[in-house]
């Protein structure tokens, strides 16, 4: 069957081909007799690897109906293969969900940060999920590990680092794709903490707190600090932030405190 002809721009839809890369991502953790999630099994090339390594269970989402077809008439053979035909956000919302999944995707760059935050913002934690194994752009990838004081550091590397242990493994080139993508991806995972020291109760009030103190990343932080809490000087003293600072030079345990503190005075 030839795939390439289904594949939609609309939907990002870039087809992983290149088999090294394929059997890179299948060894990241060991997934035989686990509960596997792929999000955009797309031609099934990833999937059909993902079978091999003998899963418990593999649930294989697809949004794209006609390629979910012919995934279900590919892997019809297989008992402990489910396609589900949906959007990946749909299903995250309506929370049906098996438990200890080890989630797979070659996420469609249009969308990617969007899915990526579903699972992030997520309040009951530990989450459904055991592991993110997920591919990028690179760019994006690159904003998601960043530390501070690069260019690359921001909002996305604070609210993914909050409760989460990231690793980058490798990048991908674009020639491992078809239609071939105009930019690299990177391969990076994502472990749940058990535990962390920043117990902020609703993950929104950080998203608020980051999304504030950015709105205006090369000015100092002295005048979004003071809007958010409500002109209150001593809350920088108590914190012992030095409002001339940039946000992008505040370390991602600052903006935690931050957001805990923000918490304990308006919620």
């Amino acid at each position: 069957m030839n795939f390439i002809k289904y594949a939609k721009k609309s939907l990002g839809q870039n087809f992983l081909i290149d088999q090294n890369i394929i059997n890179k991502i299948v060894k990241i953790a060991d997934i035989k007799n686990k509960t596997i999630m792929e999000i955009g099994s797309g031609n099934g090339n990833l999937t059909k690897k993902i079978m091999e390594m003998n899963p418990k269970k593999l649930y294989a989402i697809e949004k794209d109906k006609n390629l979910s077809l012919i995934l279900k008439n590919k892997f019809k053979n297989y008992k402990n293969i489910k396609i589900i035909n949906d959007d990946i956000l749909n299903i995250i919302k309506n929370k049906n969900i098996d438990k200890n999944i080890i989630v797979i995707g070659n996420l469609p760059y249009n969308i990617s940060t969007q899915i990526l935050a579903y699972l992030m913002l997520i309040k009951k934690w530990p989450p459904w999920y055991k592991m993110l194994i997920l591919m990028f752009q690179k760019e994006v990838a690159d904003r998601i590990t960043a530390q501070e004081n690069t260019k690359e550091y921001g909002r996305l590397a604070i609210l993914c680092n909050w409760k989460m242990k990231i690793t980058k493994h490798f990048d991908v080139s674009k020639n491992c794709f078809f239609p071939k993508p105009k930019i690299k991806s990177s391969v990076l995972s994502f472990t749940p903490k058990e535990n962390t020291k920043f117990q902020i109760k609703n993950p929104k009030n950080l998203e608020k707190v980051t999304r504030i103190l950015f709105s205006n990343r090369r000015k100092i932080i002295n005048k979004n600090f003071l809007k958010l809490f409500e002109n209150n000087v001593s809350v920088a003293e108590e914190l012992n932030i030095n409002l001339k600072q940039r946000p992008g030079e505040l370390s991602k345990e600052t903006f935690y405190n931050i957001a805990m503190k923000y918490e304990n005075l308006f919620s």
